[in-house]
């Protein structure tokens, strides 16, 4: 049986983001799926991501969930539009909240969901878990690039 594609190799298989580019060799490799309405993705820390011995760093959490909610919105722009592939989009504004030590002997887990949509922009919020607690959340403004944007056809 063929594994599902993620929304980054479906539509972006090129995508050199460290974040969640496919392409990256060196990358984190965020894999997000459509599950329920929401925008879900499982991710393995490794020991190289750690703050601390058994701590996952803060600016990798901030990777996380920055990259999966752009593709949650990505996704939901496309669908909003009517059409079959996303528009590229960037981060306008995102905001991390670090609830508690995320630890790294184990999968983490992201959820994200729209809260607000127009033809161009997405606000979106999303929660990154571990063992069954919440240890980070994020609200960001995600915007659809037009041509002459540095990021417009990366993907």
């Amino acid at each position: 049986m063929k594994e599902e594609q993620s929304l980054q190799e479906k539509y972006a298989p090129n995508n050199v983001c460290w974040g969640c580019g496919p392409a990256n060799p060196d990358g984190l490799h965020v894999r997000s799926f459509l599950k329920n309405g929401e925008v879900v993705a499982e991710w393995k820390p490794e020991k190289k991501y750690e703050a601390f011995a058994g701590v996952l760093n803060g600016g990798v959490i901030g990777t996380l969930l920055d990259c999966h909610c752009n593709w949650t919105a990505a996704y939901h722009l496309m669908k909003h539009a009517g059409e079959n592939r996303p528009p590229c989009t960037v981060t306008a504004e995102y905001a991390i909240k670090l609830l508690r030590p995320t630890p790294t002997n184990d999968s983490v887990f992201l959820s994200a969901k729209v809260v607000e949509i127009t033809d161009d922009r997405a606000t979106i919020e999303g929660t990154l878990t571990a063992e069954g607690k919440v240890c980070a959340t994020c609200r960001g403004v995600f915007v659809a690039v037009k041509e002459g944007h540095p990021a417009y056809h990366r993907w």
